[in-house]
Order: structure tokens, then C-alpha cells, then sequence
């Protein structure tokens, strides 16, 4: 380990490492990297406790065309992440999203976002009540007034996967990753110009990148920064189905999609069981260490959902279930990704509102970019930006889950 760093990204998880890549294979970036990652297991990083998924169905522009980057680094990411004889396949399942509106403002929502979704190029269709009943037999749709449905570009992959694929191209390529803890962050005026490790090394950086996940704000303050960013628990819950709707579509080869309901609970196949989840009733901010799954979730909100939407849904049981955190941005639920305006070589890549795991790919070109050329050259991450922050700007996205 050397003593400074033209870059020290805080956070080795899939932010952190895509932008590790990203900036050593950026043409004409010849600068040292070093990832800093406090815990190695990742036992507890929202990449590792995702539910994996990656969509296209946003309401802004940029996050379409992030996630149209994301799949394409996805489907590619064997030969794009070769390593010596090793290929990683993230084992990509093309099952699609689809959201149902109940409400006259929800099919409202569907058809803006529709609109934005097929001027990116998105393979996405909207449904009357009775194309959705064909599609999808098993769902009870005399509630639902449309269907949003992507027939490709969507779909689930191998979360830890991607990260490790990241990670070892990285160091492949050069960049050091090491374990270790960043416990301070010292400025000169306007720059940062070193990091204090747990360790009690203190490393001079060129640029800091805060990829820290649902610790952003805790990164930030040691910079005499703040940034909007609180850890939100979310419980997932595996079930087993007495009699199985999967095979039963009638589009996509029977396979059924991740299904958001207009209640906001959603579901998806996993394996031979169903993977669901939804936002809680009351949804406060938790400690940095409580990953205690809310286990009354099930019974009390996401199980008589799935049985009033499919009779196939109302014999289930539970047979696993885990707790992970949303960096969650509560100014906009938007990612913040760029420049301090005051402190310049401080970068945020946080706040991705659950939607990390598939930003990751984009959002690492983007702050190499940054990094390496002073400005964006592919996707333009202006709107994305800090300087909203500071003005309470909120840059809304409505698709949430």
C-alpha cells in the first residue's frame, strides 16, 4: 500500500467497484486507485441483501438509459469481466416487470412514464384489463384499470456476482482494494487531501469517491459534508406455493414477471419458490447495524395482497427471510451522483433508493468520466447531481419500489 492515491473510493461493494473498473480501463486514465471496504464478507452490504433485479420502467430519462446500460454490461459481463480462464455468468433471468394501477392516478403515472420509457428506445407495453387477463391467467384484474409489462431488457440477476466480476477486473487491471476502515477525512479549505484509516494509516488522496451505500452520511460528515441519505429497512420474504403459478403465462414462455401490485407489495419467481417484499406501513429511518427482518410484514401486509390478486396466492408459507437497507434519499429518491460544488475533488455516488445493484454499471463509467475527462461523455449525470441538494431541488422518480 502506498502512501497517496490519485483516487481513494470509501465503499468496495458494487458502486465502489464498478467505479474502480471503470476508471482502469478509461482510456487515458494512468492514475492509482485504492478501495477502501470495511467489511470483506459483505454479509450485511445492500448489494449482497437485494433482491437483484434490473428495469427500464422509470419515469426520467437517465434512469432508462442507465438501466439500458446496466443490461447491456449484464448480458455481456462474461466477456467484458474475463479475468484469465474465468467468465463470470451472472445467470441473467429475461422475466420482466409489471406494474398494475388500480387508480385513475396510477394508470395516469404508467402512461407518462410510458411515454418517456419508449422515446428511450424501452421495449415496454401497456395493457387494458383484458390484455392483462390473457397474459397472465392466474391474476384476479377486475380491479385494475392498466398494466405496464417490459417484454425484454428486464429482469433479475446474480447480485454478488456482478460485484466479485467488478472487484477482480479491477485489480486485474491495477487498481488495490484493501480492508480496512476509513474513520476520518481531513480538508484543506476547499479539497479533501488525505483519509485516516481504523487501521492508523492516514492516506493523501487526490479524489474521494463516497460510495458507502446507506453510511453515506456518515462518510460525508467526516468532510464536513451532508448529504440526505438514511439507511430504510427492507424485509424480504422467500415463500413456497401449494400449487404454483409459474409456467402459466402466456407470454415470455410461461415465465411470470416481478409483479408490483398497486399496494406496493411485489413478487417475482425464485427458483421454485417466489421472492416478494413491499414498502412497510411505516417506513422510519433505522441504526446502521439493525438488520432484524420485520417478520409481521408477511401476514399483515404483503400475504393478503398476493391473495386477493392471484387465488394460487393464498396458499403459501414462508421458508426464508432476510432484512437488507435502501440508501435512501429522502429529498427526491433519486441517486446523487457527482462534485461537491465547494469541495470538487469530493464525489457522491450514493443514494440509489434500492436501485444500486442495477445503476452500479452506469454510475461507475459516469464518475470515472468525471474522474478522468472533468465531464460526463457518455449519460449525463447533471441532473443527478449534487448542486440539487444544495438548492432542495427534489429530481423526482415515481417509479419506486
Amino acid at each position: 500500500m502506498k502512501t497517496h492515491y490519485d483516487v481513494v473510493i470509501v465503499g468496495g461493494a458494487v458502486i465502489g467497484a464498478s467505479i474502480a473498473y471503470h476508471l482502469m480501463q478509461m482510456p487515458g486514465f494512468d492514475g492509482s486507485v485504492l478501495v477502501v471496504e470495511r467489511d470483506p464478507s459483505f454479509a450485511r452490504a445492500s448489494t449482497s441483501l437485494s433482491a437483484s433485479g434490473i428495469r427500464v420502467q422509470y419515469s426520467n430519462p437517465i434512469n432508462v438509459k442507465v438501466s439500458q446500460y446496466g443490461l447491456e454490461v449484464i448480458r455481456n459481463f462474461a466477456e467484458i469481466m474475463q479475468v484469465d480462464d474465468d467468465r463470470p455468468d451472472l445467470n441473467f433471468h429475461s422475466g420482466g416487470y409489471l406494474y398494475l394501477a388500480r387508480s385513475a392516478e396510477q394508470a395516469q403515472t404508467l402512461r407518462e412514464a410510458h411515454e418517456v420509457q419508449i422515446a428511450c428506445g424501452a421495449d415496454v407495453v401497456l395493457w387494458n384489463r383484458e390484455e392483462l387477463a390473457e397474459a397472465f391467467p392466474h391474476l384476479r384484474v377486475e380491479d385494475i384499470q392498466l398494466a405496464s409489462y417490459g417484454r425484454s431488457g428486464e429482469g433479475w440477476f446474480n447480485n454478488t456476482g456482478i460485484m466479485a466480476g467488478f472487484r477482480k477486473k479491477a485489480r486485474a487491471l491495477g487498481a488495490e482494494i484493501l480492508t480496512d476502515e476509513v474513520v476520518a477525512i481531513a480538508r484543506d479549505g476547499a479539497r479533501v487531501v488525505s483519509v485516516t484509516l481504523k487501521s492508523g494509516a492516514v492516506i493523501g488522496a487526490g479524489t474521494v469517491v463516497n460510495a458507502s451505500g446507506p453510511r453515506a452520511a456518515l462518510t460525508a460528515r467526516m468532510a464536513g459534508l451532508d448529504v440526505p441519505i438514511e439507511p430504510r429497512k427492507r424485509t424480504l420474504f422467500v415463500f413456497d406455493c401449494a400449487q404454483t403459478p409459474e409456467g402459466s403465462a402466456r407470454v415470455n414462455d410461461g415465465r411470470l414477471p416481478l409483479m408490483i401490485d398497486p399496494t406496493g407489495v411485489w413478487c417475482r419467481p425464485e427458483g421454485k419458490y417466489f421472492l416478494a417484499g413491499g414498502v412497510p406501513a411505516e417506513d422510519p429511518a433505522v441504526d446502521w447495524d439493525d438488520f432484524e427482518p420485520r417478520y409481521a410484514e408477511f401476514e399483515d401486509q404483503i400475504w393478503p395482497a398476493l391473495a386477493e390478486r392471484s387465488a394460487q396466492f393464498e396458499a403459501i408459507k414462508v421458508v426464508n427471510q432476510w432484512a437488507g437497507h435502501y440508501a435512501y434519499n429522502t429529498l427526491d429518491h433519486n441517486m446523487i451522483v457527482g462534485r461537491h460544488p465547494e469541495v470538487e475533488n469530493f464525489i457522491f455516488a450514493n443514494g440509489f433508493s434500492g436501485h444500486g445493484l442495477q445503476q452500479g454499471p452506469a454510475t461507475g463509467r459516469a464518475v470515472a468520466e468525471l474522474i478522468a475527462y472533468g465531464e460526463y461523455r457518455t449519460l449525463d449525470f447533471s441532473d443527478v447531481g449534487y448542486e440539487r441538494v444544495v438548492e432542495g431541488r427534489p429530481f423526482l422518480e415515481k417509479a419506486v419500489i
